[in-house]
């Protein structure tokens, strides 16, 4: 070889070794249930990243971690992230407050929140005033809506049961919001008191008789669960009331809430703005602006339930 192209070759290769390892900006996503329930949020989480420049594998690199809604992962999982030094956290739910205690200098997105000031997530919606913010989907806000649709497709309810995870502080405090206003409504309220998966089907069964009614207050142990909690709501003859359609497609009776998968899409902005330099302080916590009526008309039937036509009529979707 020529001495020349030796010393051109000297001075490249220093060049191509850092390219090679040079560090991508680097996300962790701790989703809390597992990656089938959380596949379609993922893929648009990741589509919406591209438009904004991001591809993974190029642009930046994605960690994905799946707690299959184990609660004692969220802390193993943001253990991780914080000594691996990524460069923003992704999560929703319930896993939020592990990872904001694993970290307070990794910026923190959470994709759904159903109470981001109660919860201790961020000082305010307008100012978040720590390392996280994110999006509210709403539920606390939503809660009279979702009994009075209970009411108009359910002749004569006077009674509704709540299931929350007692083991979940947020739950907890979003069913005591939902017995309130129900009991503003004039309806009595049943807590049924969950904290383990083993714990679900004897609560729902012992509805039969009692309620035709069920509101669930999500978190990782629910939606794991979604498809047994549907099943065995309808052989006990309790509608349940969701927060977002997908547990409508899993059998579920009726959702009333916020679009999901379009909040995950939006939460990939806020990724992108942290990527770019922002402080999560000084981005507001947004709210949900896509709410959505789905009704599963195979289950209505299985209940016995007539739809009527107004509420047909306000309908987002209706699964047949």
């Amino acid at each position: 070889m020529k001495r020349r192209n030796l010393i051109g070759l000297a001075a490249w290769w220093p060049l191509a070794a850092h390219a090679q390892t040079a560090r991508l900006p680097t996300i962790g996503f701790l989703g809390a249930g597992s990656r089938t329930a959380w596949a379609p949020s993922v893929a648009h989480f990741d589509q919406r990243l591209r438009e904004l420049g991001w591809v993974e594998g190029r642009t930046v690199a994605i960690l994905y971690r799946w707690a299959d809604g184990k609660a004692d992962r969220y802390t193993e999982f943001a253990a991780e992230f914080s000594r691996l030094k990524v460069d923003v956290i992704v999560t929703a739910g319930s896993a939020v407050a592990a990872v904001k205690q694993a970290t307070s200098t990794i910026p923190i997105v959470f994709a759904v929140a159903v109470d981001p000031v109660g919860s201790g997530f961020v000082d305010s919606l307008a100012r978040p005033g720590g390392n996280v913010t994110g999006l509210s989907n709403q539920a606390i806000e939503l809660a009279g809506k979702r009994i009075q649709l209970l009411r108009q497709v359910i002749p004569g309810l006077t009674r509704l049961a709540v299931l929350a995870n007692a083991g979940y502080p947020t739950a907890v405090r979003e069913a005591a919001n939902i017995q309130t206003v129900a009991h503003q409504l004039g309806l009595a309220a049943d807590a049924l008191e969950v904290r383990s998966a083993a714990d679900l089907g004897p609560a729902i069964d012992s509805l039969k008789g009692r309620t035709r009614a069920l509101f669930l207050c999500t978190d990782s142990l629910v939606v794991s669960n979604v498809a047994m909690i549907n099943d065995r709501a309808r052989v006990a003859g309790a509608a349940t009331m969701w927060g977002a359609r997908e547990f409508c497609e899993a059998g579920g009776f009726m959702a009333y809430g916020a679009n999901e998968v379009d909040l995950f899409g939006r939460s990939a902005e806020y990724v992108d703005k942290i990527l770019k330099g922002r402080k999560p302080a000084d981005l507001p916590v947004e709210q949900a602006t896509k709410i959505e009526l789905v009704i599963n008309l195979k289950t209505a039937k299985a209940l016995g339930l007539d739809i009527p036509a107004n509420v047909l009529a306000l309908a987002d979707e209706l699964i047949e």
